[in-house]
């Protein structure tokens, strides 16, 4: 193999690595949990971590992740659990799908 294979193979599997490392830290999952993140998650259909936004698919309500998380710690598991600051979006106070300043005062005119 060549060596310029060697390095971009390496370079692919380490982005994969890294992707699913920070996947990894859904906060309603049982081994990440974190009570806070899990219910904005839920509500908004995903979350951030990392400064990126992860969608999410949590077709139940949150007492389910609550509950598997439960079991997960009575059954031994360990939680890797983030601080919920670490779930935290980007904080411009842009507000997005809107009109922004063309769209101000146009109803109420």
């Amino acid at each position: 193999m060549k060596k310029s294979a060697r390095v971009t193979l390496t370079i692919v599997a380490a982005l994969g690595l890294a992707a699913c490392r920070r996947r990894s830290m859904d906060p309603c999952d049982a081994g990440t949990f974190n009570s806070e993140p899990c219910q904005q998650a839920i509500h908004n259909g995903g979350y951030y971590y990392g400064g990126y936004w992860h969608r999410g698919y949590y077709p139940y309500a949150y007492p389910y992740y609550y509950d598997n998380y439960h079991s997960h710690v009575l059954r031994g598991g360990t939680v890797r659990s983030s601080p919920s600051a670490s779930y935290s979006g980007p904080s411009s106070g842009v507000a997005r799908g809107g009109f922004g300043s063309t769209g101000r005062g146009v109803a109420g005119s």
